[in-house]
């Protein structure tokens, strides 16, 4: 069994080599790069339209050597990081999926980082926010943490999180204004989190659903009737 030194040094490496080959990864993928403003409103690069995060499955960007998941991809387009960049250089595209093709790689070294997204949403309108969250961390070196903030709010707050396939997570939240910001912040010390297929969608209204419901019910019995009288 390796010891947490070891593992330790195996982490500090990966991250290193992310961290130094930022600058070639750029170069490497400047070309496939696109812009935020144009993610968002360019319906050729619409991946879920039910959903109001874009690029939630972090399929746009190519890894930068699919056979080599250590050389990092600097671009996660439509999300900004932030933090330090010893951490921030471990977020990047992954070839460990939930769904599709590819995931985010969650790796910070020493300290919490972040990244995040602003919505567009309706004041009043309530919302189901999913994501699925994976961990191959394992006892006794666990020292890892995940958080989920919606409009500045700390909605989730895990801490130790061992070893767990992609796990659903699902929250309800109400707008408060026009823009809401979606963050994630992530920090593990001796492995990695896996985040994939994030989503937020509106939640209809009860009434919504009961006039479907009601509509559907009328339409059945007027075809009944229909069929009766044919």
């Amino acid at each position: 069994m390796e010891s947490s030194f070891v593992k330790l040094t195996k982490k500090l490496s990966i991250i290193v080599s992310s961290f130094t080959t930022t600058l070639a990864s750029t170069a490497v993928i400047t070309g496939t790069y696109i812009p935020v403003a144009q993610a968002q409103y360019d319906p050729n690069y619409v991946i879920n339209p039910k959903s109001l995060v874009f690029n939630g499955g972090f399929e746009l960007d190519p890894l930068v050597d699919p056979n080599d998941p250590t050389t990092t991809n600097p671009n996660v387009t439509a999300w900004t990081k932030f933090g330090d960049p010893i951490n921030t250089s471990g977020t990047r595209i992954s070839n460990f999926p939930h769904s599709g093709n590819q995931g985010l790689s969650l790796s910070g070294f020493v300290d919490l980082s972040y990244i995040s997204q602003t919505l567009f949403t309706q004041p009043g309108q309530k919302y189901e926010l999913s994501y699925y969250l994976a961990s191959i961390a394992e006892a006794p070196d666990l020292d890892n943490e995940f958080q989920t903030f919606v409009g500045g709010k700390n909605i989730f707050d895990q801490k130790n999180i061992s070893f767990q396939p992609y796990t659903p997570y699902k929250f309800d939240f109400t707008a408060d204004t026009s823009s809401t910001e979606l963050k994630f912040g992530s920090v593990d010390k001796y492995a990695f989190l896996y985040l994939d297929d994030v989503s937020v969608k509106s939640v209809p209204e009860p009434s919504a659903i009961g006039g479907i419901a009601v509509t559907a019910g009328l339409l059945g019995i007027w075809l009944e009737k229909k069929k009766a009288i044919s």
